[in-house]
């Protein structure tokens, strides 16, 4: 059962970029929570926001007004180096171009947030083996990206994501670069983890078909939630 706390907590949240004489509000004073274990997505047509939420409620982008909580501590009151620190134990980040490193294998790119978080490689390894060996990957270990499909390598920064056990995943349009087999399989895999671990997952989507698949739809549109 899901608690009723809720894991995300944003309250009047206001973005706004300037370049010269141009303002330009992304976000206009958005309210909205998640509670812990739920999947939902947010949807909306081009510009309207969506990725700017999900970079300010992750902690990847500052805000110019509101409060963001997550799990019961305030961004707004975390250093830089503070919230980098929290993202890399408490979240798990999916990105549209996948953001392996080449040069890395599959085991080597899924491992390494581990490292930097100074587990034991020894350890690091054997997780990373697991993970892949969830998201079927066990046999290509070895392989580097460029020997992957755009699925399998999907799976892979699945994987990675995964690899602290983070409170939270979020996903960024992940299925955006794959064919329709290869994002069918990725949004069964991403449901399983949900369903199966309690895994809360906030994903950014323009495809009705994933959006539908979450727990709930956040729409946005202007900069603000429509609905």
């Amino acid at each position: 059962m899901q608690a009723t706390q809720p894991i995300i907590q944003a309250q009047g949240v206001k973005k706004i970029y300037r370049s010269g004489q141009l303002r330009v509000e992304a976000l206009r004073a958005i309210d909205m929570a998640v509670k812990r274990g739920e999947m939902i997505a947010i949807m909306g047509p081009s510009g309207c926001g969506k990725t700017t939420l999900l970079n300010c409620l992750a902690g990847l982008d500052t805000i110019d007004e509101g409060e963001i909580v997550i799990q019961g501590d305030n961004l707004r009151d975390l250093t830089d180096s503070e919230r980098t620190t929290y993202r890399a134990r408490h979240m798990g980040f999916i990105f549209q171009d996948f953001n392996l490193l080449p040069m890395l294998s599959a085991i080597e790119n899924v491992e390494l947030p581990m490292l930097v978080s100074k587990v034991p490689s020894r350890k690091a390894r054997l997780r990373g083996l697991e993970l892949l060996e969830q998201v079927g990957l066990a046999d290509r270990a070895r392989h580097r990206p460029a020997e992957l499909s755009g699925g399998q390598r999907q799976r892979v920064a699945i994987a990675r994501a995964l690899t602290n056990n983070p409170a939270i995943v979020w996903a960024d349009e992940p299925t955006g670069n794959l064919d329709s087999e290869a994002a069918s399989e990725v949004m069964e895999m991403l449901c399983r983890f949900n369903r199966e671990m309690g895994q809360t997952l906030v994903l950014v989507t323009h495809a009705l078909e994933i959006g539908q698949l979450a727990n709930r739809i956040v729409r946005m549109r202007d900069g603000q939630i429509a609905e």
